[in-house]
């Protein structure tokens, strides 16, 4: 009798976990597929540490488990990547700064390594991931466009102060060749 019980609780623990992950895949704007294998708990930790720091997760999950959470998302062909270990990154706010932050913990430990990625219904081999990383991320867009609204109006404010400048280099020329 506790024999079944323990069984039916784990069944259950399974399906919770398996919504749990569904849900991370529903709600993530992107998900990357990462082998970890020889990565020191240390590592991990400030892996994990990192990912958190741009609005992501980094988290081990059994492929039997993934390959049904998936079932019903967007990210149904990552179900090609489930072989061996996984480590999943899911990105929930700027995919492009949280891909510069793995690709960077990436080139820092050759232990880790990207498997593929889901971004807009497109799969991406690890090579498309990088170049991912290489764009310009939410916040930098922004100073950019910042800087190209800004532009046309400091122009103006040059253009409409060119002429009293003038005027003021003229006088000024005027009065030191009088006083000479």
């Amino acid at each position: 009798m506790a024999e079944l019980e323990t069984v039916r609780t784990s069944h259950s623990e399974k399906a919770e976990t398996v919504a749990a992950v569904h849900e991370k895949f529903k709600t993530a704007k992107m998900a990357i597929a990462t082998e970890y294998r020889g990565l020191s708990v240390g590592k991990m930790t400030q892996l994990r540490r990192e990912i958190r720091e741009v609005s992501g997760e980094y988290q081990v999950i059994k492929n039997t488990l993934v390959r049904r959470a998936l079932e019903g998302t967007v990210y149904g062909d990552l179900d090609r990547l489930l072989e061996g270990p996984n480590g999943w990154v899911f990105a929930y706010d700027d995919p492009v700064l949280l891909s510069k932050t793995l690709v960077k913990f990436v080139d820092a430990n050759e232990k880790l390594m990207i498997k593929g990625a889901m971004f807009e219904g497109e799969l991406m081999d690890p090579s498309k991931v990088k170049v991912l990383s290489q764009m310009p991320s939410k916040p930098e867009l922004q100073a950019m466009l910042l800087a190209l609204i800004q532009a046309p109006a400091t122009q103006l404010v040059r253009f409409l102060q060119e002429p009293a400048s003038r005027v003021v280099r003229l006088l000024d020329a005027a009065a030191k060749g009088k006083s000479e």
